[in-house]
């Protein structure tokens, strides 16, 4: 990961906190072509680990949050992100697997991000 890539990393933690109340412990990031792949270590909170405790509560919490993420993303689109790379977010991916507490959203941006910042 570089500079660039570690800074996105803590603009996507930031991002998080300010909008759920709590970021991942750990992100890496790879910007690959025009995404930017984010890889999250503890997202979840220890009220959600105990719904998750149950099977009915594992599948109502995944998707519950990644539909949560993708809904955060459009009602507050990213401006932190698109100023810091100088081009525009265009879409988000993500998923959750709940019993290994790790997290993958693929950001989408209007450029090649890669050629761009890991020359």
């Amino acid at each position: 990961m570089n500079k660039y890539e570690a800074e996105f990393s803590n603009i996507v933690r930031s991002f998080r906190k300010k909008h759920m109340g709590k970021g991942p412990s750990k992100i890496t990031t790879t910007f690959c072509k025009n995404w930017a792949i984010c890889e999250m270590e503890g997202n979840l909170s220890p009220v959600e680990k105990f719904i998750a405790s149950a099977d009915e509560g594992k599948q109502a919490l995944r998707s519950a949050r990644t539909e949560m993420v993708k809904q955060m993303y459009k009602k507050h689109p990213p401006v932190e992100m698109e100023d810091f790379l100088g081009c525009h977010y265009v879409d988000l991916f993500v998923d959750i697997d709940i019993d290994r507490d790790f997290g993958m959203s693929i950001f989408v941006f209007d450029e090649d991000i890669q050629e761009k910042f890991c020359k």
